[in-house]
């Protein structure tokens, strides 16, 4: 095992080998999926030149540490680790962790663990973070979700694979680069992005999903009905092809993430309440 330092495409590379790594060796462990950190990388960020560590053994990492700034304010840093793989010891990732933040990081820090991580709780006790909000990860099985359904009258959904030149939904928010971006990112299938419109062309809502067919796992990140839009069934509709799509894509396992509020949409779904995350945050500088 040695230890390798990266930053760029390659960092993002090898964060996207460590997650699906971890995820193979516990179906049911850790937050992050190799699908998030290349839904983080859909526009520029000051963290993309940042060099982070990771520690890989013949087959690839088996430790590593993700940062990303959301703003020049506020960041985000999460230790990864493989179970079972003989991989360093959880206090010298830690130190890594230091490091990083000592030297790039000012303003907000957060990070977010599993409830029950017996890993980097009592570390991250011993440190100045303070616990800021708790929030779920939810499943699906394939098997167990509930047929799509029209969306209501004067609404259609459409994905990307036929309008990949026409301006992304996501771009008010995420900026011009958003459509380049994403079909950058391996896991992206213009298919599985899909938008609600009006009769009239305006965007209702919209919500991304990822398959990937190493780990066989879906991911539903993000979505978001529009405020005008909201309480007429347009994100049932949306999330409710979303999943088939997924499933029809082999997914056997389909993941979302978030705060307790907007759960009703996802049990109508058919996802099932997982793992309770907490979120603790430090101010930096």
């Amino acid at each position: 095992m040695h230890e390798h330092w990266a930053s760029g495409p390659e960092a993002l590379a090898l964060s996207t080998d460590l997650l699906r790594r971890a995820r193979l060796a516990d179906p049911d462990g850790g937050v992050w999926e190799a699908a998030d950190v290349q839904w983080w990388s859909r526009r520029p960020r000051a963290s993309d030149d940042v060099r982070r560590p990771f520690w890989l053994d013949d087959e690839g990492p088996v430790a590593g540490v993700l940062i990303t700034s959301w703003r020049a304010d506020r960041w985000q840093c999460d230790p990864i680790m493989v179970p079972g793989t003989g991989g360093p010891d959880p206090g010298v990732v830690w130190t890594r962790v230091g490091d990083l933040v000592a030297t790039h990081v000012r303003g907000s820090l957060e990070l977010t663990v599993r409830e029950d991580d017996p890993t980097f709780t009592e570390l991250i006790m011993d440190s100045d973070f303070v616990a800021q909000g708790r929030s779920m990860i939810d499943w699906l099985a394939p098997g167990d979700r509930s047929a799509p359904r029209a969306p209501a009258t004067g609404f259609t959904i459409i994905d990307r694979s036929g309008t990949a030149d026409s301006p992304h939904p996501m771009r008010e928010r995420n900026g011009p680069e958003v459509a380049e971006r994403l079909r950058a990112c391996p896991l992206y299938d213009p298919a599985l992005d899909l938008a609600v419109v009006t009769d009239d062309g305006r965007v209702a809502g919209y919500s991304l999903y990822w398959f990937d067919p190493v780990t066989r796992v879906g991911l539903v990140e993000p979505m978001r009905v529009e405020d005008e839009f909201q309480r007429r069934g347009v994100a049932t509709a949306m999330l409710l092809e979303g999943v088939d799509r997924l499933a029809r894509r082999g997914a056997e396992r389909i993941k979302v993430f978030g705060p307790e509020s907007g759960r009703t949409v996802y049990r109508t779904a058919g996802f099932r309440p997982g793992q309770t995350l907490i979120s603790y945050a430090a101010s930096v500088g």
